[in-house]
């Protein structure tokens, strides 16, 4: 166990000084194998490459450029702003209904797009300009766009959920369909905290202008084919007619002709630029999902997974005591780790500790994603916090912690609600 929390601090350190997790994952990985085989380099370097060609030859991980790619056309196609525009009409007109409206066009666009960084920069630049017209506090609408974004990890399709259910070799389909109810639950929560810090400080979100009905009709109009293929991913899987892979492959096929036809990939050279977007993206992910691989070779070497079953055996923890204990450590690390990296880091270190106790890993995955999401909105490191100053570069970086507590609280109550009532993941199932 001691050499696997060193390998943990020295990962740790090296990310803080700036080294993509990724490569630094990898260096760990092969330097703490060959020190486990008596500084064996050939037999690290060997293990690497064994780990990176049968992973990466699995059929599983096409799913996730495909989402990608999807993702990106639907960026292009920018419907964000379409979104958002539907959003405002639905609920826009009262107290608090711009940074509600902000809520769902943010659970719609992280749905369809699939990365909460992109969710968070995206409706920045959409959002802000709107609530700051109707003097929204900057605090409240900061805080709702930086939690917003993180809707797109549990709402599927979500990366996330295939990296889950690839490492954990559970049915990525059944994972999708499983987050859908704690994807709804989630948006509700969020609306509620708007609606919660409203009523406390009515000043912080004054009501919006009511739309006539014949705009309305409009803004919901330009967003319904996006919905349509939203339902055709998701209902085709839930129904049984394609699987997850057959899935993606119609959604990138489907968001390429919705790009098209709005005019927003007009020649070769957009495709081009939506294509190496897309494989950006995607070599960068893969490059995290390589060095998490090697590096869980090393830990599951060191011994730690073992370990770990015999102090859960030792202290005599229940099977939900277990799970309470794991995601207290991945809100500790999501402080740190992005979303990916730390789901690759945390899951096959517990999986057998997981599987000896019985524990669905269908539920247990939603309430991975979960917490793994809470990471991104929480201090000292909240990637989404930071994106969206990023973005807005006037607004005080303290004040989006402070517009975020509500929506981190609404995350806590979601998990006290998925661990109590464990139907609300598997219920669909």
């Amino acid at each position: 166990m001691l050499l696997a929390c060193l390998g943990f601090a020295i990962l740790l350190l090296l990310c803080f000084y700036g080294l993509p997790l990724g490569f630094a994952s990898l260096a760990v990985g092969v330097v703490g194998f060959a020190y486990t085989r008596d500084w064996n380099w050939h037999g690290a370097v060997t293990m690497m490459s064994q780990q990176i060609m049968e992973f990466g030859a699995n059929y599983g991980l096409s799913v996730i450029p495909l989402f990608i790619l999807m993702g990106v056309f639907i960026h292009r196609a920018n419907i964000s702003e379409d979104l958002y525009r539907a959003a405002y009409a639905l609920v826009g007109r009262r107290p608090g209904g711009l940074a509600q409206a902000t809520v769902l066009a943010c659970a719609g666009f992280a749905a369809v797009s699939g990365s909460s960084l992109a969710t968070a920069a995206t409706m920045t630049k959409v959002a802000m300009p709107y609530m700051r017209r109707y003097r929204y506090d900057d605090s409240l609408s900061a805080g709702v766009i930086a939690a917003g974004g993180t809707l797109g990890i549990m709402i599927p399709p979500s990366v996330q959920l295939v990296i889950y259910g690839l490492v954990a070799e559970q049915d990525i389909g059944k994972l999708f369909i499983a987050g859908i109810l704690p994807g709804l639950l989630l948006t509700l929560l969020f609306m509620g905290a708007v609606k919660f810090t409203v009523l406390r400080r009515p000043s912080a979100g004054p009501a919006g202008e009511g739309l006539p009905r014949a705009e309305r009709l409009q803004a919901y109009a330009k967003v319904w084919p996006v919905l349509a293929l939203f339902l055709i991913v998701l209902g085709g899987i839930y129904l049984g007619v394609f699987t997850p892979t057959e899935a993606s492959g119609i959604g990138a096929t489907g968001a390429a002709v919705f790009a098209v036809l709005r005019g927003y990939v007009r020649n070769v050279r957009d495709l081009y630029e939506v294509l190496l977007d897309a494989c950006k993206t995607t070599g960068g992910l893969f490059m995290v999902i390589f060095g998490a691989q090697v590096f869980a070779n090393f830990i599951n070497l060191s011994g730690l997974p073992y370990d770990l079953v015999d102090l859960v055996k030792a202290m005599d923890l229940s099977p939900i005591g277990v799970v309470i204990a794991v995601c207290f450590i991945c809100i500790i690390l999501g402080m740190i780790f992005e979303a990916v990296g730390l789901l690759l880091l945390i899951v096959p270190v517990f999986l057998p500790t997981l599987i000896g106790l019985d524990i669905d890993l269908i539920w247990f995955g939603i309430v991975m994603v979960l917490v793994v999401e809470m990471g991104l909105i929480t201090p000292p490191i909240g990637m989404n916090v930071f994106v969206v100053r990023t973005v807005a570069t006037d607004l005080d970086l303290w004040a989006i912690f402070r517009g975020v507590t509500p929506f981190v609280a609404a995350d806590f109550v979601a998990l006290a609600l998925l661990l109590l009532f464990p139907v609300i993941a598997v219920g669909l199932l």
